[in-house]
């Protein structure tokens, strides 16, 4: 009798690329540890301290593990210098380009094929900020990024969208705001109007939290 060969059963493959989710500062160690610990987290820091990438890592870690069914990405449709246009198509497309930033991150965590297949299965959501109203997100985490470019009423209709099981990340540049000064400072407010509430952590990373280029200080030192 002849002998199957038996075949070595390939691992299948996830889409999550294997990298861990690491702090490179004593701040961004307790950025990472106040996402899990808490309900709200509200972080403000300056450009490359780490804000955005660790709120899509700390995401991406929750949906891998089954701590949260869905991601949700928005951010203020505001536009820095000239205006980009109209542009065509459904919400995906409008938004789109406003959240590359956010889809850059990502790309660091998922597979670029991967966050397509997530996309359409619902598990990843993209939803500009001022449609978030009479929503509750259950069982999401749900990022809110360059919160600096929301006005109050906005950020507290956002804030009141959190439902059982979900986590809002909010985080922001307070020196990069693009709004109007006369409607600027919401996310200032809730800094520090919120700050000490249980089930809700504010982080300031200042910088020298900055990782993602050494020149980066020096720049905004002097363009400040």
């Amino acid at each position: 009798m002849s002998r199957r060969r038996r075949m070595a059963k390939q691992p299948q493959k996830s889409g999550f690329k294997p990298v861990k989710l690491v702090g490179r500062s004593d701040n961004q160690v307790e950025y990472i540890r106040s996402i899990v610990a808490n309900d709200i987290i509200l972080c403000s820091g300056p450009p490359g301290s780490g804000k955005t990438h660790i709120a899509v890592g700390s995401a991406v870690k929750a949906l891998r593990g089954g701590a949260v069914d869905k991601i949700i990405l928005t951010r203020p449709v505001v536009e820095v210098g000239n205006s980009i246009g109209y542009l065509p198509g459904d919400i995906e497309d409008k938004v789109g380009p406003y959240l590359i930033p956010l889809f850059d991150e990502l790309d660091y965590y998922v597979e670029h094929k991967y966050v397509s297949k997530l996309m359409a299965e619902g598990r990843i959501e993209i939803c500009p900020l001022s449609m978030m109203r009479g929503r509750t997100f259950v069982n999401t985490c749900v990022i809110l990024d360059e919160a600096q470019n929301a006005q109050r009423g906005e950020l507290r209709m956002f804030l009141t969208r959190i439902g059982h099981e979900s986590k809002l990340v909010i985080t922001g540049d307070l020196l990069q705001s693009d709004l109007p000064k006369h409607v600027q400072g919401g996310f200032r407010e809730c800094l520090e109007k919120l700050e000490g509430v249980d089930g809700i952590e504010t982080i300031r990373l200042d910088k020298s939290d900055i990782v993602r280029h050494p020149l980066i200080c020096e720049i905004e030192r002097r363009l400040k």
